[in-house]
C-alpha cells in the first residue's frame, strides 16, 4: 500500500493515559507509523503541565489544541478545534473516534477528507448524562450513520446494534490483548503479595459499577482485600458513594499511571472484578485476560464475548458476594481460570487490528465506499430501553420493542457473528 496522511481526531491523544480510544490510537498508530504510513493524532492540551507538550510520540506527529472544562463541552469544543485545522492540512483519511462528534463530520465531508467514525458503546445509556445529554447521543449516533464514510464497531455486540437499529454495516476492529508476564517485583511497594489481593480497575462511573463491586465485597466473607484503581473527573458524588460504601478491607489507590505497576497489578491478582456494561470491547478487560487474571465480569454481551467460558458473571452486590465466597474456596479453578483467559487473549492482536485500520484507511483514501450512506433513521430495538439511575427502566418515546440480537450458542458459550 502507499504511503498515506491519516489523522485521529476526538480522543485524549497519547501517550495513552485514559482510557480505551487512546489505546487504540496508541497501539494502532505507532504499528501505521512502522507500515510507512504518516499519522497525526490531535492532543488535548493539560492545564497546569510543568513541561512542554511533545510534537511526536513512537513515531506520530501530534497536535496539541484546548479544550473546554467541561464534561458536557470537553470532547466535542477540542474536536471542533480539530477539524478546523485539519481542514488546513489535507490529510489522506481520518479516523473520527466517539459518535459524540458526529455534528462536525460535515465539515470533514465539505473539505472532502473521507472519514470513518469509531461509534464506542451505547453511550446515551450512561447514568451521567440527564435527559438532554442522551438525547443528544441518540441523535448523535444517527448523524454518525448518515455522515461518515464508514463506521467502526470494537464488538460485536456494537456492530449488531447499528445494523438492527440503522441498517448500517460497520467494519469490526477490536482491541488488542497484550500477553504480559510483569513479574511481582514491586507489589511489596503496595504491601501486597501475588494472589492476595482482588483487583478492580475502572473509571468512577455508575455503568462501570464500580458501586456494586465494593457493596458486594463488603457484605462478604472475602479474606483477601479488595484492590481498587480508577478515579473520573467530574465525579465527585459518585466517588463518595463508592468510598461510603467500603470497609477498611478495601484499598483505594486512586489512579495507576506507572504501567509496569498497574500491569503487576493485573498479572498477580487473586481476581479481576471487571463492571463496564454498556461500552464495546473493554481494554482493561482485554490486558486483565492477557496476564491471565481470572475474570469476575458484569453481565452483559460485551464482557461475555470477550471472557466467554473463563468468566464468573454479576449484576447484583449479592453476586459479588458469592463469587468472592466461591473464588476464595476454589483457588485451583481460579488458575485454571485465568489459564482459559489467556489462551483466549490470543484472538485480539493488536497486529491484526492495525492491519484492519490501514485496510479501511486505504479504501477511505481510494474512496472505495458506498456513495450512498444508510439515512440514519431509527428502526426500533430493544436497546431503546434505557436503564434510569433514579428508577425502572424506561421506553425511548420513538421506539417500540424488537428481540435483541444475539450470536448462536455453542456449548454454553456465545459464538461471534462472521
Amino acid at each position: 500500500m502507499d504511503a498515506l496522511r491519516i489523522a485521529m481526531v476526538g480522543t485524549r491523544g497519547v501517550p495513552a493515559r485514559y482510557g480505551g480510544f487512546e489505546t487504540a490510537v496508541e497501539e494502532v498508530g505507532r504499528r501505521l507509523v512502522e507500515r510507512g504510513h504518516r499519522v497525526v493524532v490531535y492532543c488535548r492540551t493539560v492545564p497546569g503541565a510543568d513541561a512542554l507538550p511533545s510534537a511526536e510520540h513512537l513515531g506520530m506527529e501530534l497536535v496539541h489544541l484546548p479544550a473546554a472544562r467541561t464534561r458536557a463541552l470537553e470532547t466535542l469544543s477540542h474536536t471542533a478545534l480539530s477539524v478546523a485545522h485539519l481542514t488546513a492540512h489535507r490529510t489522506d483519511a481520518a479516523f473520527v473516534f466517539n459518535a459524540a462528534n458526529s455534528p462536525l463530520l460535515p465539515v470533514l465531508r465539505a473539505a472532502r477528507i473521507p472519514v470513518a467514525t469509531h461509534v464506542d458503546g451505547l453511550e446515551w445509556k450512561r447514568a451521567k448524562w440527564g435527559p438532554t445529554g442522551r438525547r443528544y447521543y441518540r441523535a448523535a449516533e444517527a448523524l454518525a450513520v448518515r455522515w461518515s464514510d464508514a463506521l467502526i464497531a470494537d464488538a460485536q455486540g456494537i456492530a449488531d446494534y447499528y445494523r438492527d437499529a440503522f441498517d448500517a454495516p460497520t467494519s469490526l476492529l477490536t482491541y488488542g490483548a497484550p500477553l504480559i508476564e510483569p513479574g511481582a517485583d514491586r507489589l511489596g511497594e503496595l504491601g501486597l503479595e501475588p494472589r492476595g489481593y482482588h483487583l478492580v480497575v475502572a473509571r468512577f462511573e455508575p455503568e462501570n459499577h464500580v458501586d456494586v463491586v465494593v457493596e458486594g465485597y463488603a457484605a462478604s466473607s472475602a479474606a483477601q482485600p479488595l484492590v481498587v484503581v480508577g478515579s473520573a473527573p467530574y465525579a465527585d458524588e459518585y466517588t463518595r458513594r463508592v468510598h461510603a460504601l467500603a470497609d477498611d478491607r478495601v484499598r483505594f489507590l486512586g489512579g495507576v499511571w506507572d504501567q509496569q505497576l498497574l500491569d503487576q497489578l493485573y498479572a498477580n491478582c487473586s481476581t479481576y472484578l471487571h463492571g463496564h456494561s454498556v461500552g464495546g470491547t473493554n481494554p482493561s478487560l482485554l490486558r486483565a485476560i492477557g496476564a491471565g487474571a481470572a475474570v469476575t465480569a458484569y453481565d452483559v454481551d460485551f464482557n461475555r464475548e470477550v471472557v466467554a467460558d473463563a468468566g464468573r458473571y454479576f449484576r447484583t452486590p449479592q453476586d459479588v458476594a458469592r463469587q468472592l465466597a466461591a473464588a476464595e474456596a476454589d483457588p485451583v479453578g481460579v488458575l485454571r481460570a485465568g489459564q482459559r483467559a489467556r489462551e483466549l487473549a490470543g484472538g485480539y492482536d493488536w497486529d491484526q487490528v492495525a492491519a484492519g485500520y490501514e485496510e479501511l484507511a486505504g479504501r477511505l483514501a481510494a474512496r472505495r465506499f458506498p456513495r450512498r450512506r444508510p439515512s440514519g433513521r431509527r428502526r426500533p430495538t430493544s436497546a431503546a430501553v434505557a436503564a434510569s439511575p433514579a428508577g425502572p427502566a424506561r421506553v425511548w418515546p420513538d421506539s417500540a420493542l424488537l428481540p435483541a440480537p444475539t450470536a448462536p450458542v455453542l456449548d454454553g458459550v456465545r459464538a461471534v457473528r462472521p
